[in-house]
């Protein structure tokens, strides 16, 4: 896969072989939005408490937390509409200058949260500025992997197109220990006045990756295909009309979201999101611990993307991404599983030897989805429920008579809930306190764990079992961007291949924890929630097997 020789991607434009130099730039010049991506990502989600306090001061700390995870959501639901925005430019104008655009929006929207006056400052015009900044990120992340993708595919030949187009996705490493480095630091040199304004530092210096995001963007000429078919006057007139009107490409899109994407997206979003989740709010881990454990893993299995480009590139992108469903649907419960086991002993033991159940009126047992942590549950079946889950407890939910108030039974313990309807909110803290005083009381003689034991956690096997979740995640996303590219002609392609890689991405990897967590709580089984990202994999791999074709050898320059 060494060489500089170019050769024909189809309707005159040339691309240069293997990895030359030319190449290199190429591929250096998109994967340094996933950086971007990753970087701000991260350093958003970690310091999403702080934000909350300088942002959302004028309500109380929790709330505040909530809205500053809403904000931080507003940025996947931007995603589709970016896809939909800036394939359009791509489509219409070139590439290279929309993800050139896209890269510019990322930097300034970053640098703009580090520069924005506090809630103390300006009042209720700070958050809405933060959110605004948070939705035209969204918007550029939409239009950026796209692009990438496709600009990045288009300069490579047909059999090193799932290897180049690898790197872009394996970058996203380097974003996020970036992000972990620069938080450090920072916290380090500015020590107790972190909170106050030393946040804003790791914000304000993700101007230098705009900077240099933008001076390697300039000097990249547009792709070959494109150049191409603009030579020859064959460009869409109107890519979204062509995009979503024209019944063949409708197909293909369905195709792509349902067979690729849709799996893809959570395949990934249980390997690289859902475990610390999982581990910190359920299992209770100390969340220093399970970062830890996850930034190594995720270190490590870094390369496996290029084995996977590399795989995908050899045997093609339907088998490699195929694989990937099959051996995650297997594995997915069978690994969560071992993860309580090693990660909370203490936890697996007493789920194990002590049975739990509510005993509930059904007709006062609500379904616990709660997508923004505004919703208040007030009947005592869905007070009960709701501590159980709080706690990482798995349990069952028994009829009781109608009218009855719900009652927790652990072992031969009984804990009688409490009913909230109605009640003021000095009223329910006395109740609340009494309930959760008795149900801790009852757990802790019945052996389960308040937290989990750093002692017993067993961080060489939580490692491996993390490795395997993300090998499983690169055989999956890999093929993901080349197989996209060449699902779709190149008049239309920016667009069509970024809709449902960030519809699948925003709505259905996005929604992954929050519906996962409510079907674990509504069930009373921690692991329960796993069946939507299951029943997404599997349903997409059936797609796949029915309507999906393998495009390895497709010419990128061909009209469909």
């Amino acid at each position: 896969m060494i060489g500089s020789e170019a050769v024909s991607a189809g309707n005159g434009a040339q691309v240069s072989e293997g990895m030359g130099t030319s190449t290199v730039r190429v591929i250096a010049a998109a994967a340094i939005g996933t950086v971007f991506e990753w970087y701000d990502f991260t350093l958003y989600g970690s310091l999403a408490t702080v934000i909350a306090s300088r942002f959302f001061a004028g309500v109380d700390p929790v709330t505040g937390f909530i809205f500053a995870l809403l904000t931080f959501g507003v940025g996947f639901i931007m995603r589709p509409v970016g896809a939909v925005v800036f394939g359009r430019i791509g489509d219409l104008i070139g590439r290279k200058r929309t993800f050139l655009v896209t890269i510019t929006i990322m930097g300034i929207s970053t640098v703009g949260v580090g520069l924005l006056p506090s809630y103390a400052t300006i009042g209720i015009a700070a958050p809405v500025m933060l959110i605004g900044l948070r939705m035209l990120q969204g918007l550029a992340l939409g239009g950026e992997y796209g692009g990438a993708a496709t600009y990045v595919a288009e300069h490579s030949p047909k059999n090193c197109r799932g290897f180049n187009t690898s790197w872009i996705s394996s970058t996203g490493t380097v974003g996020l220990l970036m992000s972990f480095a620069v938080v450090l630091v920072t916290r380090v040199l500015t020590g107790d006045h972190f909170d106050t304004w030393g946040w804003r530092v790791p914000f304000i210096f993700s101007v230098l990756l705009l900077a240099i995001s933008v001076r390697i963007r300039m000097k990249m000429e547009e792709s070959p295909a494109f150049r191409a078919l603009k030579n020859e006057n064959r460009l869409s007139r109107s890519p979204l009309k062509d995009t979503f009107l024209d019944w063949a490409n409708v197909k293909r899109l369905l195709v792509a979201l349902f067979a690729i994407c849709g799996g893809m997206t959570c395949v990934y979003y249980t390997a690289v999101l859902y475990p610390s989740f999982f581990l910190t709010h359920t299992l209770k881990v100390d969340p220093t611990q399970a970062n830890i454990v996850v930034t190594l893993a995720t270190l490590v299995c870094a390369p496996l993307f290029l084995v996977s480009g590399w795989l995908c590139d050899r045997f093609g992108r339907k088998p490699i991404l195929m694989i990937s469903f099959v051996l995650t649907a297997l594995t997915l419960f069978p690994i969560f599983h071992a993860m309580t086991r090693y990660a909370n002993p203490a936890l697996a033991q007493a789920q194990a030897n002590v049975p739990v159940w509510v005993a509930a009126d059904e007709q006062s047992c609500s379904f616990m989805f709660n997508p923004i942590g505004s919703r208040r549950f007030t009947t005592s079946c869905d007070i009960a429920r709701e501590a159980l889950t709080e706690a990482g407890v798995s349990y069952e939910t028994r009829s009781a008579a109608s009218g009855q108030p719900a009652s927790v039974h652990i072992g031969e313990r009984v804990v009688a809930a409490y009913d909230a309807t109605g009640l003021k909110a000095g009223d329910v803290k006395p109740k609340s306190a009494e309930f959760a005083a008795q149900l801790r009381g009852a757990l802790d003689s019945a052996g389960f764990p308040r937290k989990a034991a750093p002692e017993q956690f067993n961080k060489p096997m939580v490692f491996l079992l993390l490795v395997v979740l993300l090998a499983l995640m690169t055989l999956a996303l890999t093929p993901t961007a080349p197989a996209l590219v060449e699902m779709f002609p190149t008049r239309i392609r920016y667009t069509s291949m970024s809709f449902p890689y960030h519809f699948a991405s925003g709505w259905i990897g996005g929604l992954l924890p929050t519906i996962s967590f409510a079907l674990s709580a509504q069930q009373g089984n921690i692991y329960f929630g796993l069946w939507y990202p299951v029943a997404w994999i599997v349903g997409s791999f059936v797609i796949a097997l029915l309507f999906l074709k393998e495009t390895k050898n497709v010419d990128l320059g061909a009209d469909f």
